[in-house]
This record gives structure tokens, sequence and C-alpha cells, in this order.
């Protein structure tokens, strides 16, 4: 396993490359919620500066446009693909992203879906993974796997909706906090359910929620109730050999301090 970091793609890509590698890392993930940027020239730019520092771009996490509310309630309304008001618009974002991310030879392709629902019979079950299979079979024409990021479903059903799904290029990019902060599993347990499927994981701690309305806290990695020496531990017993990306959900020099941190944190357990 190889510890890398997430990276915000914007027209300073040398700047975070140089910091990535500074910071003695060499792999990331590349986030972008903008589609105004998947051009040739931005696609160029990522691709002179992978060269240039000798980076590893593992995955690319796409974003989509519209209202975004994290927590329980209106989450359920603004998330991913599961509202029909914004799954079309959204779908021919992620399709974009996917070529995007073609151009820059990637292969990975992460998004947050939504709050898939629990009941298979639910028509926005049914919806979603109708717009589900047209985007993953623009990921296969594009030699991408899918990966869902975890969080706002069960484990079980997220499963359910790859069995579903029944395309041989659909995975699970695992983040352990979100599976605490939305209250859905404890990860070590999810590994157990999502095994084969996990094709990327998030370095990320956090806590369980303290009300019904609103996410958990996000913390330091070793700070929040993610226990990491076993799930290190379970990644290594599930044959897991990718890469951790750190996720940091703030900004500026603490948040630098705080993957510094990660990264020790986790290359110790990893040598274990």
């Amino acid at each position: 396993m190889n510890v890398g970091v997430l990276i915000e793609l914007n027209n300073n890509i040398n700047e975070k490359f140089e910091e990535l590698r500074a910071m003695g890392m060499n792999s990331c993930q590349l986030v972008c919620w903008d589609e105004n940027k998947f051009t040739d020239d931005m696609a160029e730019l990522v691709n002179q500066a992978v060269k240039k520092y000798d980076v590893n771009i593992t995955a690319f996490w796409c974003g989509w446009s519209g209202p975004v509310t994290w927590d329980f309630y209106d989450g359920q309304l603004t998330l991913g693909l599961i509202p029909p008001a914004y799954r079309f618009q959204r779908l021919q974002t992620l399709m974009l992203g996917s070529d995007f991310a073609k151009k820059m030879n990637i292969r990975d392709f992460v998004t947050h879906v939504g709050y898939i629902p629990e009941n298979p019979y639910d028509e926005n079950y049914t919806g979603t993974l109708v717009a589900l299979k047209k985007l993953i079979g623009k990921c296969k024409e594009n030699g991408q796997n899918f990966l869902f990021e975890t969080g706002q479903e069960t484990p079980v059903t997220l499963r359910r909706a790859i069995e579903d799904i029944g395309y041989d290029n659909v995975g699970v990019n695992l983040d352990p906090a979100n599976l605490l902060m939305y209250g859905k599993a404890n990860p070590i347990d999810a590994l157990d359910i999502l095994d084969k499927y996990v094709l990327g994981i998030h370095g990320k701690d956090g806590m369980y929620p303290a009300d019904g309305k609103n996410l958990g806290e996000e913390k330091p990695l070793g700070e929040g109730r993610v226990d990491y020496p076993k799930f290190i531990a379970k990644l290594k017993e599930i044959g897991y050999q990718g890469d951790i990306t750190i996720e940091r959900e703030i900004s500026g020099e603490e948040q630098k301090k705080d993957i510094i941190m990660a990264k020790k944190i986790l290359d110790e357990l990893i040598q274990v």
C-alpha cells in the first residue's frame, strides 16, 4: 500500500504537485467540481506536471453542479444522482468528466452518488441505476473503473446496487470516516461486505453523528473513531494493495500539518 493525498484541480497544479513531493508522497486523487475545467488545455497542463514531478494520479474525483447540503435532511434532496430534478444534468457532467479523465490516462473515476435508497423498489433506486449504467458504460468505453464513494448508504445497500448494475468495472472508494460520520457502518466491518469491490481508500477520520440531522465531525487522522490499526490490518487481510489517499477537509497550514501527521501514522501501520 502507498500513501497519497487528495488534490484539487486548478491552474496551480505544478505548485500542488511540488507540495505533494515535498511531503514525501508521489500519488494523489485529483478532485474537481467545475466542469468548465474539463478542457484540453487543463488536461495538457496536468499531463506535463505529472511528467515533471513523477506523480501517479490514481483517480479522478468528479463533482457536479447544483445545490449541495451535507446533512441528513436537505442532503436527501440535493446530493448526487438520486434527486430526479438534478439527475440528467449531473449525469451529463459526470460523462464529460469521464472523457476528461481519459485525456489524463486516469484509471479510476469516483463520485458521490447520493443517498441510495435502502428499498430496492424505490423509484429513485431504479431511476438512478438507469443513469448509472449509462455513466458506467461511458467509463468502460474510456477504460475506467467507476467507484462509488462510500458514506451516504449502508454497505449492504451499496453492494446490492453494484450487483444490480452488473458491470465488471464497478467498485468502491471506501472512506472509513464517511461511514462513521453518516452513521452508516463501522468501516472495519464494512470491509467484510464490500471486500472485493474496494478499489480505493480515503485516509480520513471522524466521529459518529451527535444528533439526527447533522453529520459527525471530521477529525485529524488518529483523533477520530476510525480504529486505524485494525482498519489497516483488515485491508491487508482482504488483500488490498492500492493506495490510501489522505483527505483533510480544511485548508491552510493546519491542513498540511494534519496531512503530514496522517502520512506518518499510515506509513507506520502499513509497515507493521
